[in-house]
């Protein structure tokens, strides 16, 4: 049996090898061409291929296995195989499956480079420069220039993607393949941006999506056509920056407010698309009334209230409240707070809105002055003290201030803290309610008379005072008459000599004699003078004489010299 089965397969070689002598292809295999070949066996390590040579080509198993090790081909199958070399003395050829793959798939991007058509590819990594992708088991390169209209965020997000390229260069020899996807982009992007300058007009709804965010609007990509979605055309109501509506990439729905056809510059509105909020606005919000917004902003000068979606008014600062100096309107409220208003004013056509906060309550001042008239007497406690003066409590945010200069018609008091300390409770009365100009004064002298009343019935022009001596200048000397009263001797009125110093002939506590020369209680001042009660005496003293019984041995001749000595 075995010697019949080793005869038929002599048999067999013997017919094969006489039909491979005969057949006229057996001399067309050529180095570096591609043929058709059956795979004849197939184990672990290598692949027979019958391509109808003299013996069988042997190919590496690893050419025919995919990427998880599995084995493609089995026996019978036929394939494409790649003439590496062949011995026609030996009878021996090699080939390669691998490189007729190559070959075909560069047969493959000639034609579609040359046709101007594209290619399937998968990126595989990224290496420096760009992406290496897959094109039916070619390596090709894709700059990092070529993979998007713009820079690409995210690098590795586009590994193992598969998109559509345009062969750029190729190079058999180096096996150097280079492709875009970019151009594949502007072809499209070009495409569509014909057909929408060809349909585009103003009030036209479009669609599109945010491609690039700015402090002052957004860019839209319409499909070749870059729009303007100015940061004002977004909403109704105030925004301070586009990316509080609007994120890159979202689709928007947007209307065409202009478009320049020469420049390609297009207009887009979002907040069109909806009524305009302040139509009839002074009808739904007129002076006067009371509503209830809330708190979107907060600025240096004010704050900002929603109204109802798309109406914002300001709250001036001033207007917040009726007795607190603010510095800032968040010392009153934050963002996010609901508050109660009134409506102050509205412009419609500036859409523009005046609220007010403090007066949804009474003004205080009003209480105020209709509580405590000028003239009233009441009690405070001392809140605060300046050189200028006190404040005291009155009502709740109300102070009153008691200037220095309103604590004593006869002290001269130069820091209220001489007298008085915080926390003290003071009686006084009330001098003036300036509502307007929101001013509350009192006074604590005004409690009793003003003692300078008096003062000009009491001392007289040409009366004489005696006084005590309580305070020495280089221009005079201030001489108590009576308690809290001061009169002041001036420099010049001191003597009929020279002096250079009033300090070299008085001191403080000497009590001396003088004579009025001026009052005033209007303006609190007593003059006085020592000079004219001596030149009194002078005037006195030959009248005197002349009166009196004359000395012995003195002769009328000795009189007269006596008088112009003395003079």
């Amino acid at each position: 049996m075995a010697d019949k089965e080793t005869g038929h397969e002599n048999e067999m070689s013997f017919e094969s090898a006489l039909e491979n002598y005969l057949n006229p292809d057996f001399g067309d295999l050529e180095e570096g061409s591609i043929t058709k070949g059956e795979i004849v066996r197939v184990d672990d390590d290598n692949v027979l291929v019958d391509v109808n040579f003299k013996s069988e080509g042997q190919i590496p198993a690893s050419e025919f296995r995919d990427a998880a090790g599995n084995m493609t081909v089995s026996v019978g199958d036929r394939v494409d195989v790649y003439v590496v070399r062949k011995n026609e003395m030996e009878g021996t050829i090699t080939l390669s499956f691998e490189k007729a793959k190559r070959m075909q798939v560069f047969d493959q991007l000639e034609d579609v480079q040359e046709n101007n058509r594209v290619i399937k590819g998968h990126i595989v990594r990224r290496i420096k420069g760009g992406y290496t992708v897959d094109i039916g088991g070619v390596e090709a390169f894709l700059p990092g220039s070529h993979v998007d209209l713009r820079p690409v965020p995210d690098m590795d997000a586009l590994v193992n993607q598969e998109f559509e390229f345009r062969v750029l260069k190729i190079n058999r020899r180096r096996s150097n393949v280079i492709v875009s996807r970019r151009v594949l982009l502007e072809e499209e992007r070009d495409s569509k941006r014909q057909d929408l300058l060809r349909t585009l007009e103003e009030g036209q709804i479009v669609h599109g999506k945010a491609k690039n965010i700015t402090e002052y609007g957004v860019f839209v990509d319409l499909g070749g056509l870059d729009g303007l979605l100015h940061i004002t055309d977004m909403s109704w109501k105030r925004i301070r920056h586009p990316k509080e509506m609007i994120t890159m990439g979202q689709d928007l729905t947007l209307k065409v407010l202009s478009f320049d056809r020469e420049n390609n510059k297009v207009s887009l509105g979002l907040k069109q698309l909806v009524p305009d909020p302040w139509q009839d606005i002074s009808a739904r919000f007129p002076e006067g009334a009371k509503c209830t917004g809330k708190v979107t902003n907060l600025v240096d000068y004010g704050a900002f209230v929603e109204l109802e979606p798309g109406v914002e008014g300001l709250v001036h600062i001033s207007e917040m409240s009726w007795t607190r100096k603010l510095r800032h309107p968040s010392q009153m409220v934050h963002t996010g707070d609901e508050v109660e208003v009134v409506i102050l004013g509205v412009d419609g056509e500036k859409k523009r809105i005046s609220l007010g906060m403090k007066q949804v309550r009474p003004n205080p001042w009003e209480l105020v002055a209709e509580k405590y008239p000028e003239g009233t007497i009441l009690e405070g406690v001392i809140k605060n003290i300046t050189e200028f003066g006190m404040f005291i409590g009155i009502e709740d945010g109300i102070d009153g201030l008691i200037h220095v200069s309103d604590i004593s018609w006869t002290k001269k008091v130069r820091h209220p803290n001489e007298i008085y300390k915080v926390g003290d409770t003071v009686q006084a009365k009330v001098l003036t309610v300036d509502q307007e100009n929101e001013k509350f004064t009192l006074g604590i002298k005004q409690l009793v008379d003003d003692p300078w009343g008096h003062v000009p019935s009491t001392y007289p022009v040409g009366c004489t005072v005696k006084g005590v001596v309580t305070n020495i200048t280089d221009f005079g000397l201030f001489v108590e008459v009576e308690e809290g009263i001061e009169g002041l001797v001036h420099v010049s009125e001191l003597s009929n000599k020279k002096i250079k110093s009033p300090a070299e002939l008085y001191k403080e506590g000497q009590e001396i004699q003088a004579k009025v020369i001026h009052v005033s209680a209007e303006e609190r001042r007593l003059g006085l003078s020592i000079k004219q009660i001596k030149d009194d005496e002078d005037r006195r003293k030959p009248k005197e004489f002349h009166a009196g019984p004359q000395e012995a041995g003195q002769s009328l001749g000795d009189l007269l010299k006596a008088a112009q000595e003395n003079n």
